[in-house]
């Protein structure tokens, strides 16, 4: 069986895009550019990810101020992999590839490969992967983009956590230290360990009344004054 993927570039609180195989894909200040980052730091035309050879691969644009990936800059072109931090100007951008698999198991050995479960239509979708590769914002935005109605659970070193979800929004989330949006929060800053989403038949009573979008920009607004000290 052919193996699909999805690929996607995510900068929170600003809405994903799908990367398509057909024409590149720029990222600038201009507003033509199909992922915008209106920064003072960024170039109109700072950058572009181009599909290639079976894969996506960035390019930068004889940008002011460079484009770097990892901490590392890029020198005309690199070939991107799942988990990839793009850092344009002061904005970081995730890259990340699903693969589109019949099956999924939470102790797999391969677990460690992102992977989406592709199940029939009358049923819910569930997918889960590595943390590495997709990090919780954008996992909080996939079940927002498909309105999905389930629960997220983490396993990392911190422990176990869990969110709930009504058609893409949080309604309730737990670690083992926190409840609600404050859970909510920790749980999108979490960079290491292994997710799964699907359907729960366990309710939850809401606990928290914010939209993903809400949840993210109060994430960033975290991280930046912890960035400032």
């Amino acid at each position: 069986m052919t193996e699909e993927r999805t690929a996607m570039l995510f900068c929170p609180p600003l809405p994903p895009l799908r990367l398509g195989t057909h024409g590149p894909v720029a990222i600038g200040r201009h507003p033509s550019c199909e992922f915008p980052l209106r920064r003072d730091d960024v170039s109109r035309r700072h950058a572009e990810v181009r599909f290639e050879q079976g894969g996506f691969v960035l390019y930068d644009l004889e940008s002011t101020n460079g484009t770097f990936v990892n901490g590392q800059q890029v020198e005309g072109s690199q070939r991107l992999s799942p988990g990839d931090r793009i850092e344009i100007g002061s904005g970081a951008i995730t890259f990340c590839e699903i693969a589109s698999t019949a099956t999924a198991d939470w102790g797999d050995a391969d677990a460690a490969r992102t992977i989406v479960c592709q199940r029939p239509a009358e049923t819910k979708q569930s997918f889960g992967g590595d943390l590495s590769e997709v990090p919780p914002s954008a996992v909080f935005q996939l079940i927002e983009m498909g309105s999905n109605s389930g629960r997220l659970d983490i396993v990392s070193a911190s422990g176990k956590a869990s969110v709930w979800f009504e058609a893409g929004r949080p309604i309730h989330a737990e670690t083992e230290k926190r409840l609600g949006f404050d859970a909510a929060i920790s749980i999108v800053a979490t960079s290491e360990g292994q997710f799964r989403f699907g359907p729960c038949d366990e309710t939850a009573e809401p606990t928290i009344q914010a939209s993903v979008t809400e949840v993210l920009l109060e994430a960033c607004r975290l991280e930046d004054e912890e960035a400032r000290g």
